[in-house]
């Protein structure tokens, strides 16, 4: 006979959700929490929580075995649900459809948390129109040994340049290293135009801020704090207030007031703190949905810079190539570059040419590019993936030593149902006699190249 499933059944505002396993172990490291720890914390900041996922249709990120191994993506609610639980249709541009869960309370909180949602990923439409966005996304993405300090001043940027625009900011913090800055809209603006705005503005954010702020979307030519204007592309979703991150610290994603940014650091918010907090100072972003403002003044940017010959960016690697985009080839990858003359400048390619020593047998010659970069790690697992970065420092210790922190781009990549993380080499600073050439990843295990062979793309 099969052993019966743990499970306890608590009773949230008049309905009762089954939370199975409820002893399982998620968190283990800095701090010990269990399921259903988990579930009682969203419990205690259910007032918070549920006001950045109310009404929205939401993406399911599941960590079914804990926040320390990896999870995976579901848009399709599942069959087996509440009656009570509402779904909608969403579109996405590949064009399929999926029916989404869509919470609206403590009760529907706790359920998608017993399904292993640790965080909140919520799509920035409310149900009565699913193709205008009603919310303005901000995330900035600071790159590798960029700190806390830069992340705040470019928050304060962005601030300012909002009110100029004629919008509200509402910063938070992302959970990890970096700041979301969140700003309510009037449901008039497609979601072309919302990025096109959310464009305009990293644009003349990068023009105030250039040592501290890019817009650049190629890892290879950022530097600081990158703000991600993808993030309003129709099928994305970023972590919502008061989602936990999986940090071995259990952090959360912080609502803040403004003036709190000059003093916070992003690990002071965790499980253990943030049920604390919000009982004391209440939900910073409480009265957001009363600020809706527009997007003219920044769309108005937008034009002044196609009109100044800045036109798209690129697009995230799904979506269909959109009129006016750019090439969308890394620039390492790039063929060739326009120089100043507009006139097309032949670029070495980075493969591999071929040259005769003495003894008439040809050797591989390393090609001079732009951006030299290697692939070093591919794996489903970012641990194995560091490690074996650690093993290619040690085969080249001459090159590794040459390394800017920026040097390493650690990637994660999306596949239809889960992420991989992919490591790369910028060997810009190595002198380029000891420059290694491209190996096999060690470990080389990514679960998106036989889709992609099947498919014909290339490797």
């Amino acid at each position: 006979m099969a052993k019966e499933e743990a499970a306890e059944i608590l009773s949230i505002d008049g309905r009762e959700v089954r939370i199975t396993n409820p002893d399982k172990p998620y968190f283990s490291r800095d701090v010990k929490l269990s399921k259903l720890d988990v579930v009682q914390y969203y419990l205690s900041v259910a007032s918070g929580a549920v006001v950045g996922i109310r009404d929205r249709p939401s993406m399911l990120k599941r960590f079914v075995n804990g926040a320390e191994r990896e999870p995976f993506y579901q848009k399709r609610a599942p069959e087996n649900r509440p009656e009570w639980l509402r779904t909608v249709t969403l579109s996405f541009p590949s064009g399929r459809t999926a029916e989404e869960v869509v919470v609206d309370d403590a009760a529907g909180l706790a359920w998608i948390v017993n399904l292993g949602c640790i965080e909140l990923h919520p799509y920035a439409v409310r149900t009565n129109d699913l193709d205008h966005p009603d919310e303005r996304r901000i995330d900035l993405d600071p790159g590798p040994g960029v700190e806390w300090d830069d992340v705040r001043r470019v928050a304060m940027e962005t601030k300012n340049l909002l009110e100029e625009m004629g919008l509200r900011g509402w910063p938070k913090t992302s959970g990890s290293r970096g700041m979301h800055v969140n700003a309510r809209i009037k449901q008039q603006w497609t979601f072309t135009e919302v990025r096109r705005a959310a464009l305009a503005l990293s644009r003349e954010i990068e023009r105030r801020a250039p040592k501290i702020a890019t817009s650049k979307w190629w890892k290879e030519e950022r530097h600081g704090v990158f703000l991600d204007y993808n993030q309003n592309a129709k099928d994305r979703t970023t972590c919502s207030a008061y989602s936990i991150r999986p940090l071995p610290d259990a952090r959360v994603s912080a609502p803040l007031r403004w003036e709190e940014i000059p003093d916070c650091e992003p690990g002071d918010f965790t499980v253990l703190t943030m049920p604390g907090r919000l009982k004391a100072i209440g939900d910073p972003n409480a009265r957001m949905d009363d600020a809706a403002g527009s997007l003219e003044q920044l769309l108005e940017l937008a034009d002044r810079d196609e009109a100044a010959g800045l036109g798209d960016a690129p697009w995230p690697p799904h979506f269909r190539k959109m009129e006016g985009e750019p090439a969308r080839v890394a620039p390492s990858r790039a063929k060739g570059t326009k120089g100043a003359g507009g006139t097309k400048v032949a670029k070495k390619a980075s493969k591999q040419t071929m040259s005769k020593t003495t003894t008439g047998k040809k050797t591989a010659a390393k090609s001079r590019v732009k951006m030299p970069l290697i692939v070093v790690a591919n794996s489903p697992n970012k641990e194995a993936a560091l490690a074996g970065l650690e093993r290619w420092k040690a085969r080249h210790p001459d090159s590794a030593s040459h390394l800017a922190v920026d040097d390493v781009l650690v990637d994660s990549m999306r596949g239809r149902s889960s992420t991989w993380t992919r490591i790369r080499v910028n060997l810009r600073h190595v002198p380029e006699e000891v420059r290694p050439l491209q190996e096999t990843p060690d470990p080389d295990d990514d679960p998106t190249r036989a889709w992609r062979e099947g498919r014909g793309k290339p490797r």
